[in-house]
């Protein structure tokens, strides 16, 4: 089992920033693939960024791509999400996953095994 706990999240204007950290525990976390989704009202669950264990690959969805950096630390068993230049459109609960491998930056809710609760994200207009 790995247990998962976002904070960061807050309320903040278009054009701010916010980081997101995600605390993990219960596997060796140097180990283990980690995501970012997000979840807007009324609409599902969309990737957001995701970073592998074992060599720290990266990989974007198309709409933060360039104003979103997921990183890792894994001394302190946290990954981050640092967010710049927010739209109102980042508007979302944001969720930190974990999955049972090592290799692979996973674009695919499926293909994670653990999630966090998720923090909320308000970005204003």
């Amino acid at each position: 089992q790995v247990q998962l706990v976002e904070s960061g999240g807050g309320l903040v204007q278009a054009g701010g920033s916010l980081r997101l950290s995600c605390a993990a525990s219960g596997r060796t976390f140097s180990s283990t693939d980690m995501g970012w989704f997000r979840q807007a009202p009324g609409k599902e669950r969309d990737f957001v960024a995701a970073i592998s264990g074992r060599w720290g690959n990266t990989v974007y969805s198309d709409s933060v791509k360039g104003r979103f950096t997921i990183s890792r630390d894994n001394a302190k068993n946290t990954v981050y999400l640092q967010m710049n230049s927010l739209k109102p459109e980042d508007t979302a609960v944001y969720y930190c996953a974990a999955r049972a491998s090592s290799l692979l930056a996973a674009r695919d809710e499926y293909d994670y095994d653990f999630w966090g609760q998720g923090t909320q994200v308000t970005v204003s207009s």
